[in-house]
Order: C-alpha cells, then structure tokens, then sequence
C-alpha cells in the first residue's frame, strides 16, 4: 500500500480517539463505568441515553484499534528484525505507560483528593498514602499500551519461533465472517462464565472479560496486511455490513430492556444466562460490522487529509495518553455549572475533544517526547 492509501486508516483513527475521549466524558456524567470522577444521578432518561452510547463504544473501539496495531506490526517487523523492532515499541509503549503510571495517574488522584475530598496535605505526603495502598498499577486507560506490548512480546517470540510466514491470505467470505463473529461470541460467553464485565485483574489493571475481542481482532489486524483487505475488500460488503451494523446497534435497546429483569443488568455482564449469551453475540457482530463498514467507508470517502486532519493523525496516541487528566481537570473545573447530565455532556464534548487534540499537538513536539511519541 501506498502512503497516501493509508490516510483513511488515520482518518479512522481520529474517530476511535475522539469516541474514546467521548466515552470517558459520558462516565463522568453519568454514564456506567469507573473512571476518577463522576458527577450527579442519571435519571432513567440518561441510563439508556448512555447504556446505549457506551454499549456501542465499547462493543467496537477497542477491538478496532487493536485491529489496526495488528495491521501495522508485521511490516515493522520485516523491516527492522526482531530485537529493533521489539525496541522501538519498548520505547513507544513502554515509557508512555510508565509515565503514566508515576506520574499522571498520581496527579489526578492528588488533584481529586485536594478538590473533591478536601485533602490539604503535600503531594509528597500523598504520594506515601497512594503507594502504601498499592492495590495494582495505576494505569487508567493505558492498559490499552500495556496490552499491545504483552501481544507485542508474544508476536517477537512466536516470528523468532517460525520459520516460514504466509503472504497470501484471501479474502474472507461473508459466511466466513459470519462464522468468525459467531465463534467470537461464543468464546467470550464462555471466558464471562467465570469473568463478568467489570471483573478485573487488578495488578495490571486487564479486563479480561473483553479479552477475546482483543486477541482475535489483533490476529485479524495481522492477516488484513498480509492479504491487503484493507484495499481490496468490496465496497458492496461495506454497505450489507453497514446494514447489518444498524440493524444490530436498533436491537440494543431491547436486549437491555429483555435482558436486565427488575433494571438489573448484571445477566448482561456475563454467567450461564440468556441475556448473557445474547448479548456477548451483539457485541462481536457489531464490532466486526462496524469495522468492516467503517473501514470501507473512510477507504471511498475519507481517503485524504487537510492540514486539520494531519494534526489531529500525528496527535491521536497523545490525546491517547493525555485525555484522562485533561477531560477530569475540564470537569473539575466546571463541576458548578448545574445542567442536565446528558445537556452538560453534549455542551463539554466538544471543548473536550478540543483540548485533548490542541494540548496534546503541543505536549508531542516536545525535545524528548517527541522521538516517543
């Protein structure tokens, strides 16, 4: 593939760091989920305003961007060999991650200690209470990095451990998808018998409920470079599955009303349940028809960048990085302003989106950070 073939990808991946960056905002006003500081009680309005939005974000997300790593790491790979390969991505994964680890994830403790619990000590003071409480990596939304860098590790040791690489992967059929999406489903059914959404690996900070998703979509990442899918995947298959997205994404409302008996949603996150099941099919069908739709799309309309477009590209793993302690310090500072949670949501977005981008163009041409980042 060209250079200019790959601004689509990008492209795409704006989008994933916007939504990202959007998702962690919804928590924030009332949205389900953990994150460092959420603000107000949803009304039954906003529950299903938000269990759909982030239904949807994290049905696909995720999965898509694992997807587009695994895109990119054989060429890296074949070019640099082994040991410089797993270096350069030591360095890129690997600093930003320890760097958030000591110093951000502190930052934004102290910070919601100080202005929310009323915590008048000195940092230095603090630091003693958060480490002496350690109860696993501080790792926010970098778990991300550090799991590319363990599926990074595991891919050096399984190419240094093969002899012979194919190059030509065809094509999936739709059957083919279908059955993969199926598989998919089942497998994560299976992992949240025992691990629920919201279990947690607490020493590194790994959801392994969502695990599936993530190790197969970063094999399929893989075998979309070696075929060139990417390019050659027909566009009439993006539209059937645009359809196919639509329909599954209108379902949701009523797999969350069926699914959750007396507003309980805890037969949704995993067991030997229906609604379980159900819902762990919806999620890997969304997902792979999202990222076949969306991928088709920004390939035969979003094919280009203007000069916008190529600083948001180059900022998008530090907006990565750096949304956390920017959108909780936005939230802080406007936590007096009272609205609505969905209106004060849909006002914020866009100044967050903003600041996350514009600061973090800055923060990347750094002397240091920006051979990293």
């Amino acid at each position: 593939m060209t250079k200019e073939r790959l601004y689509f990808i990008d492209n795409i991946r704006i989008l994933l760091t916007v939504l990202i960056i959007l998702h962690h905002l919804a928590i924030t006003y009332g949205a389900p989920g953990t994150w460092y500081y959420q603000e107000g009680q949803p009304g039954m309005i906003s529950i299903l305003f938000y269990a759909i939005f982030t239904g949807i974000n994290q049905a696909f997300i995720m999965g898509f961007f694992f997807m587009i790593s695994g895109y990119f790491t054989p060429s890296s790979y074949d070019r640099k060999g082994a040991w410089p390969f797993f270096k350069a991505r030591l360095m890129r994964l690997g600093i930003p991650l320890l760097f958030y680890v000591i110093v951000i994830d502190p930052l934004i403790v102290y910070t919601r200690a100080a202005v929310i619990q009323g915590f008048t000590g000195t940092f230095y003071k603090f630091l003693g209470n958060y480490f002496g409480n350690y109860e696993g990596l501080g790792i926010g939304p970098l778990w991300f990095v550090e799991t590319l860098l363990i599926f990074t590790g595991i891919y050096v040791l399984w190419r240094l451990n093969t002899k012979h690489v194919s190059q030509d992967y065809q094509i999936p059929k739709n059957f083919q998808i279908v059955l993969f999406a199926l598989l998919l489903g089942i497998v994560t059914f299976v992992v949240r018998i025992w691990f629920p959404m919201g279990w947690n690996f607490v020493p590194l900070g790994l959801q392994f409920p969502f695990f599936p998703q993530y190790i197969g979509m970063f094999i399929i990442g893989m075998l979309v470079y070696r075929g060139s899918w990417f390019v050659h995947m027909p566009t009439k298959s993006g539209k059937l599955w645009l359809w196919i997205a639509v329909v599954t994404v209108l379902f949701l409302p009523v797999l969350i009303f069926l699914g959750a008996p007396g507003g309980d949603p805890a037969r949704l996150r995993g067991g030997l349940y229906w609604q379980a099941f159900v819902f762990a099919l919806w999620e890997q069908f969304l997902c792979v028809a999202l990222v076949i739709a969306l991928s088709i799309l920004f390939r035969e309309r979003r094919n280009s960048q203007g000069r916008l477009g190529k600083a948001m590209s180059t900022s998008a793993y530090a907006a990565y990085i750096f949304h956390a302690p920017i959108i909780v310090l936005l939230a802080f500072a406007l936590r007096g302003i009272q609205l609505d949670l969905i209106l004060k949501f849909v006002v914020i977005a866009p100044l967050a989106v903003f600041l996350c981008f514009f600061i973090s163009n800055y923060i990347r041409k750094l002397p240091f950070v920006r051979k990293i980042l």
